[in-house]
């Protein structure tokens, strides 16, 4: 089960307030403004900006 379409829309780093979207084969979402990379675990966006990784 993927993470629902519906809460993608909703979905926003917490850092910088930009919306987020599916990377890594969905398994992660990026946020293109700052490059914080948030997991995705058991399904759930992990948004907390200390479990972010920051990739170019």
């Amino acid at each position: 089960m993927a993470v629902d379409p519906e809460l993608l829309e909703i979905l926003a780093c917490p850092n910088c307030k930009t919306p987020v979207e599916l990377v890594k084969d969905g398994t992660a979402l990026k946020c293109r403004q700052c490059n914080r990379v948030y997991p995705i675990k058991d399904d759930i966006p992990v948004m907390l900006i200390e479990e972010a990784t920051v990739e170019p």
